[in-house]
Parts: C-alpha cells; structure tokens; sequence
C-alpha cells in the first residue's frame, strides 16, 4: 500500500489526502479478492518503521482512519464473508485503536470467507525477532532449552502468519523494487509484481492484471522444469 503521499504531492494535496483515497483502494480490492474466491490477503497497512518516523499529526491522523474504516467497511466484510485478521505489535497502538480491532475481530470471527489480513505497526524483522523468543519461552516451559529442536517448521508456527497459506505472490505499488521488511521468511518463494501505480489509484482490476500475470509465471522452487511443466526437484 505504497504511494499514498505522493499521489497526493503530485495533486499539490496534504498527505492526508493520499490516506483517504487509499482507503477506496482497499474497498475495492477486498471485494474482488473476495468475488474471485482468493483465501487470504495481507495489507502493509502500517509498519512499525512508520510507528517511529513519522510525524505525530500524521499517525494521530492514521489511527483516526483506521478506526472509521474498521467500523464503517464492517458490512463490506458482512457481506462478503470475510474474516479480519491482524498482524503485527499492535498492542503498542493507542489503546482505542486496540479495542476497535479486537471488536472488528470479534464481529467477523464467524465469517468462513477470506481471511483479510491488516499489518499493523509490522515489521517482519521484529516478527523474527518475536518468533524466536516464542521458541525460546516454549521450550524452557516444556522440558528446558536441552531439549530445544528449532527448523523451519518451527519457526513457521510461532510466526505471525501460522495460521495462512503460503504467500504466492507479493504485489509492490508505485512503482518500489524492494520488499521494506515486509514478509521477509514468507516471501522466500512467493512471486514478486510491481506496477508503478499508487495505492490510492489502485483497483480491483490492477488486483486482477497482477493475477493474470502471477499465472504465466512458472513456479521452479529451486527444481527445474521439465517439457511437461511439471517442476523436477
């Protein structure tokens, strides 16, 4: 979700402006996410990069309308049957803004469709950082860390993310060649689509044109591929 204050610089309008049309954005993609049967997608709504740098109006601003969009996109979830769900140290947000996303939780916690994830005041090196010392707290309550055993199926577990399908493809906005410590482990063989449009002029058909290319690609995962298609290993 990327561009939001330049679109609105190019428009010679405050920041703030760049927010409020970003949030269209996400109105859009969610219901065709949703239309088309995708089970999850993740949103880098907020990083924790931006927790710390950036001015206080802007973040006072940000909390502000992510509380109005939880409450007021709650019947788009309703109605699409989606189930909301956050990642991120998001119990060092204001405490109201705590309490709207445990409500918002709640109220789409019987939804059985796809699962719409919000990163807030994420950053993937700190969900690192906090799956280790899961791990770490785990075993010295089960038996001491002798008997610490960590793989890749470890660490998966004590993610953010345990409970979401494996990350297929990671969508970069405006234009940006990096990954901004989003997703970090995840990404590890997801597939990577940059279109330099803004989020705030982002749609469900952008949403669609980065499906359609996803599809042409051919997913090796370190194998190679062999005449029929199929990925040798």
């Amino acid at each position: 979700m990327d561009g939001n204050g330049r679109w609105a610089r190019r428009r010679h309008l405050p920041r703030i402006a760049g927010h409020r049309q970003g949030v269209k954005s996400v109105h859009s993609v969610v219901e065709t996410a949703s239309n088309i049967g995708l089970s999850a997608i993740t949103l880098y709504a907020f990083s924790a990069e931006n927790f710390l740098r950036r001015p206080h109006t802007e973040i006072s601003f940000l909390m502000k309308l992510l509380r109005r969009y939880l409450k007021e996109e709650l019947p788009l979830m309703q109605r699409n049957n989606v189930r909301l769900s956050f990642i991120g140290r998001h119990q060092l947000l204001p405490q109201e803004v705590q309490e709207r996303i445990a409500w918002a939780k709640e109220e789409t916690s019987r939804n059985t469709g796809m699962v719409m994830t919000l990163a807030l005041n994420y950053g993937s090196r700190s969900e690192l950082v906090d799956a280790f010392k899961s791990i770490v707290h785990t075993a010295a309550n089960n038996g001491g860390l002798g008997h610490l055993h960590i793989d890749e199926e470890t660490i998966n577990r004590h993610l953010y993310t345990h409970n979401l399908p494996e990350l297929d493809l990671l969508i970069r906005t405006s234009g940006e060649m990096r990954l901004s410590n989003f997703l970090l482990w995840q990404a590890a063989y997801a597939e990577i689509y940059v279109t330099k449009t803004f989020w705030p002029d982002f749609r469900g058909t952008h949403l669609l044109e980065a499906i359609q290319e996803f599809q042409k690609r051919e997913r090796r995962y370190g194998g190679l591929i062999e005449p029929h298609g199929a990925a040798a290993q």
